[in-house]
């Protein structure tokens, strides 16, 4: 059996993959689930699957957590560093699924303990990916993306010969605001944002697919699991989420990866790595689809593109800023506190006034994040007053 664990369990992605897991128990032992304060499912989950531990990082959840799974024998255990203890605890295979910045020390962890590591919080590799690389070199970890788009890239990246690939096309649906004229997007909502087209995901993921800064960040995360430089990616709208991105080789050929609008899909490629499992999609019924579309991306009405290129290109601590920014603007906007369109505004704001060296620890990239987020907060209360 592989021993698994979840960091972020109660999450979309964490649920995905318990369901995934649940679907053939006979294949997977869970040890380990973590959420931040969810007590009844994560609760739930552990004893559903007969998990050896559950952690929660509020440790304030901690009580209710053991009374919720008193007389099971599941270990409960509560706070930050628990969090970080449940990424230790041994395992084959460990989901890394914690929302934003709060999974970079769970990550880290996980990946010291030389097992396979699933990214799936693309916001570690972003802020940290320099020293999360260097930290799996040494640990001997086998990183495996479950975003569907590096996902994609992966089942059809050669790595035996990446001096053949000419460049990588990451697709995005466009979200929810496509086709809105600017004037349209500030009145935007919360819940108009967060309601994706084609993808079921947690608010803040949801968000940024609405404003393509998801997609700014998969930019930098494919520039960090793939030996390509910033100018072999580019980014194409395709609205129906079908082909989840593509590699396009020197002679001309293009290997693109399909399948249906569901996480599940690449999180089974990841769990069964380097073979297969049964998911329970429906087959693409490619006649019904009828067609598939193509177009660019509108820099102007959707300026956080522009943004993350740019952090990439600069490197240093310029993904960490643009990544703390923007979980801070965010957080606001799902608030009622700003409009859509400051989102991107406050994240420039933040880029301008601050420009530290390149991290070269956990801890530095921790110091820059915080501080980004000290400006960040204080462009939203500028905004509010």
């Amino acid at each position: 059996m592989k021993r698994v664990s979840i960091l972020g369990a109660t999450g979309s992605i964490g649920t995905s993959t318990l369901d995934l897991i649940e679907r053939e128990p006979q294949r997977f032992e869970v040890v380990a689930l973590t959420a931040n304060c969810d007590v009844e499912r994560l609760a739930a989950a552990a004893i559903r699957t007969r998990a050896k531990l559950a952690a929660v990082a509020d440790a304030a959840c901690l009580p209710d957590l053991k009374t919720a799974l008193q007389g099971t024998g599941i270990a409960a255990t509560g706070g930050p560093e628990a969090i970080c203890e449940a990424a230790r605890v041994e395992a084959d295979w460990t989901m890394s699924a914690i929302v934003g910045c709060a999974g970079l020390e769970p990550t880290m962890a996980a990946i010291e303990g030389g097992r396979i590591v699933v990214i799936a919080n693309k916001e570690p590799l972003v802020s940290a990916g320099e020293v999360i690389l260097a930290a799996a070199a040494a640990a001997g970890t086998t990183l495996l993306p479950a975003d569907s788009e590096h996902n994609a890239i992966f089942q059809c990246f050669d790595r035996d010969r990446p001096e053949g690939v000419r460049r990588l096309i990451l697709t995005a649906s466009g979200g929810p605001f496509r086709q809105w004229p600017s004037d349209a997007m500030r009145g935007v909502t919360p819940e108009q944002a967060v309601a994706h087209p084609n993808w079921t995901m947690g608010a803040k993921i949801s968000v940024d697919s609405a404003t393509l800064m998801n997609k700014g960040l998969e930019l930098i995360e494919a520039a960090r699991l793939f030996p390509v430089r910033g100018e072999q990616i580019d980014i194409i709208v395709h609205p129906q989420s079908v082909i989840h991105s593509m590699v396009e080789y020197v002679d001309g050929s293009i290997l693109a990866q399909l399948g249906p609008s569901d996480m599940r899909v690449p999180i089974a490629h990841t769990l069964a790595w380097p073979a297969r499992m049964a998911t329970p999609m429906e087959p693409l019924d490619f006649v019904a689809m009828g067609r598939f579309d193509f177009e660019a991306p509108d820099p102007v009405r959707f300026p956080a593109l522009a943004l993350a290129r740019a952090a990439l290109d600069a490197g240093g601590a310029r993904p960490a800023i643009l990544n703390a920014a923007n979980e801070i603007a965010v957080a606001a906007f799902l608030a009622r506190q700003i409009g859509f369109l400051e989102i991107a505004a406050i994240v420039a704001d933040t880029l301008a006034s601050y420009d530290p060296p390149a991290p070269d620890t956990v801890e530095e990239v921790l110091t820059i994040d915080g501080e980004a987020r000290r400006i960040a907060a204080a462009r939203v209360k500028d905004c509010v007053a």
